[in-house]
């Protein structure tokens, strides 16, 4: 039976022939189609796509396509085949004109699979003329080299596996707006021989980053691995803003940053000019050597193994610089074993270079004959809104004469303007120093706000270069400063700070080698002046020298130390706006002494420049009136000016060891006490004493320990 019925189930066996007949008829055609197109292309070279390829290649970029002289595409048998003469890509019109792309020749072979999926492999690449403008918008949201829709963000830029070719007269511009770059990068003429190049791959570039000049040379000196897939060994010298940079080491592919293994060395005037390449803003530095390995991961420039010296110091740890948006971010962790002091000014904002040639008188600069030491460099605030950064940084010791400091530890954070210095810790004389500083730049002009505290920290120790003697010193003093202030420099933000100053000293022994000037019984101060030495330590009991700080201008509120002899108590202050100092220390004795001066030591001058005057006008008064008394009555009676009847009033010690204001002060007795002031100060700038200020401006400052 030649057919069954479809109710019996059986399958219609002539009916499936002729669909399989018609299927590899089919496949065949296609088959044959495509050898046939193939053919075709080979033949005519695909010349005749020329208009089509112009055509669709506009459309679907968006941009001008022109090919001026022949065209070919084809499979040759299997890679794509593409030839173009006179070819020309326009910029999008954003990019204000010109050609993103052009060549007297490009010639090459894709492979035909990653041409349609995946990044594309070229086997072989002829450039003869070319010449690329890449470059961003002002505000780095579109490229040249994204096509499609203009308005489209910009991707980044992923140049094609090149495995061998010839490249003559090549010239690519890079431009980046918001960096400030623009360098120009020219191929030397590479040709192959075979499988093999003929020479090292060889580029030169040229340019400015920032404003700064840069020069490049490089080359690939194994450029027959390229064609092996292999890795690329390339070497390279980049000279920017006085410092040179040497790399060598394996790219991946020629044209390949990613996966890098480069080792790096970097030598120059000035660290800081390399960063600021790149807009971080760092503290300057004298010259440097350093050493380190570079590798690319994505968007993260990873720099690792560092290690070298600036100026006198050293230097170790590792960094990363991550490329975003819409700021940088700088990522370090870096060490020091030894910083010396004059490296360091730079971090603290004296000029680096005016310290080197100068040493200490380096700190020192004029202002209207008026010596000043504190800081005036200015923040970049400009600079800050470029880049965030998180920075770890460790330093063993400080190399410094009667500076003694180790064991520095800062922890930078930075993110949009708002700079936080905190923790930042160091230990001096045996104590701990501990600092939280927050300069916030966002407002404007900077607000700073500074909160430096000193642990219990032995005397002797910390005084030893101001000619006490440690080993008969016992005391110990602490302190802590907690300001606020306005401007963009640190003797500005200082000149307009508010806030409290206070040093305490718990009870113990200080010792002088030379002349003591703190207890003014004329007697043993003749005695001392004359030994040069102390027969016995000072005991103190307790003491306070506190300062409350308003517009820049800190009053004694109060100073106070009571001793073993004497309470010695002072009066005025200084200034931050201009660094004067208008101080008036006495101290009152506690027991009966026939010749005591009861005269002030006065502080002046300025805090690069203090004086001090032992000889004051109360003093020569007082000698004044004993003359008077010894001629008119008799010698004896002229000693009666200088007779101190011992009343000074102990010091209650609770309120000076909590730091309290110079209102929450008490006698041993608990009397209030009316000899320490009340939070007032020397004369201000401008004539002004700052004893008639405002009741709400007299406060009481609550004690900060």
């Amino acid at each position: 039976m030649a057919e069954v019925s479809a109710t019996t189930g059986t399958p219609d066996a002539p009916r499936r022939r002729d669909w399989r007949r018609i299927a590899i008829r089919t496949l065949l055609g296609i088959v044959a189609a495509i050898i046939l197109a193939w053919a075709i292309l080979f033949v005519t070279k695909g010349r005749f796509l020329k208009g089509t390829f112009e055509r669709v290649a506009s459309s679907q970029s968006g941009r001008t396509v022109r090919v001026a002289g022949d065209f070919q595409f084809y499979f040759n048998p299997l890679n794509l085949k593409f030839l173009a003469e006179g070819l020309s890509v326009s910029n999008p019109d954003w990019a204000g004109g010109g050609n993103l792309f052009e060549a007297k020749k490009i010639d090459s072979s894709v492979a035909t699979l990653t041409f349609v999926v995946g990044r594309r492999r070229v086997n072989w690449l002829e450039l003869d003329g070319a010449r690329a403008d890449l470059h961003w918008d002002a505000q780095r949201k579109r490229n040249t080299w994204t096509f499609g829709d203009p308005d489209k963000p910009g991707k980044k830029l992923e140049l094609p596996i090149v495995r061998s070719g010839i490249f003559r007269d090549t010239r690519i511009r890079y431009r980046d707006p918001q960096f400030r770059l623009d360098g120009t990068f020219d191929l030397d003429t590479t040709i192959t021989a075979g499988a093999q190049f003929e020479s090292a791959i060889r580029a030169t570039g040229r340019g400015t980053v920032r404003g700064r000049p840069f020069r490049l040379t490089g080359q690939l000196q194994s450029p027959n691995a390229t064609i092996r897939g292999g890795k690329n060994q390339l070497t390279a010298r980049i000279e920017v803003a006085r410092s040179v940079a040497i790399l060598a080491g394996t790219l991946p592919g020629p044209t390949q940053l990613d996966g890098s293994n480069l080792a790096v060395r970097l030598r120059g005037a000035n660290l800081a000019d390399v960063f600021a390449t790149l807009g971080i803003l760092t503290p300057n530095t004298r010259r440097y050597r350093l050493t380190g390995r570079m590798t690319k991961d994505g968007a993260d420039w990873k720099f690792t193994r560092l290690k070298g010296v600036f100026g006198d110091s050293d230097l170790a740890g590792s960094l990363t610089v991550t490329q975003r948006e819409p700021r940088l971010l700088l990522t370090a962790d870096l060490t020091s074993r030894t910083l010396d002091i004059v490296d360091m000014s730079a971090f603290v904002g004296y000029d680096l270079e005016r310290v080197e040639a100068q040493g200490a008188a380096g700190v020192i600069a004029r202002d209207g004959g008026a010596p000043r030491l504190l800081p005036d460099a200015k923040l970049n605030v400009e600079a800050l809104r470029n880049f965030d950064a998180k920075v770890r940084y460790k330093v063993g010791t400080v190399r410094a004469r009667s500076l003694p400091v180790s064991d520095v530890d800062l922890t930078l954070d930075l993110n949009d303007r708002l700079l936080k210095l905190s923790p930042l810790t160091f230990a001096m004389a045996r104590g701990n120093v501990a600092s939280d500083i927050v300069i916030d730049a966002r407002r404007r002009p900077a607000v700073t706000d500074y909160d430096i505290r000193l642990s219990p920290t032995p005397m002797g120790r910390l005084l030893a270069g101001w000619g006490v003697e440690e080993a008969g010193t016992s005391g110990t003093v602490k302190a802590r400063v907690k300001l606020t202030g306005t401007g963009d420099t640190v003797h500005d933000s200082l000149a307009a700070s508010n806030g409290r100053i206070a040093i305490i000293l718990p009870a113990g022994s200080f010792w002088t080698r030379n002349i003591q000037l703190s207890e003014l019984d004329l007697g043993t101060f003749a005695q001392k002046m004359f030994e040069g030495k102390l027969k016995e330590p000072v005991r103190i009991n307790c003491g306070l020298i506190g300062f409350t700080v308003r517009g820049g201008v800190a009053a004694a509120d109060p100073i106070l130390i009571d001793t073993q002899k004497n309470v010695m108590i002072g009066r005025g202050g200084f200034s931050f706006r201009n660094e004067s100092i208008d101080l008036a220390v006495r101290a009152d004795s506690k027991r009966f002494s026939l010749f005591a001066g009861q005269s002030p030591v006065g502080i002046g001058g300025y805090f690069a420049a203090p004086r001090y005057s032992v000889i004051s006008p109360e003093l020569l008064g007082r000698a004044g009136a004993g003359l008077g008394l010894s001629i008119v009555a008799t010698p004896l009676a002229g000693v009666l000016a200088f007779v101190d009847p011992g009343d000074a009033k102990g010091a209650a010690c609770g309120p000076i060891l909590s730091g309290a204001t110079a209102r929450a002060q008490r006698t041993k007795d608990g009397e209030a006490r009316d000899d320490v002031g009340r939070g007032t100060t020397a004369k201000a700038e401008d004539g002004r004493s700052n004893r008639g200020e405002r009741k709400e401006q007299r406060k009481k400052f609550l004690g900060i320990f």
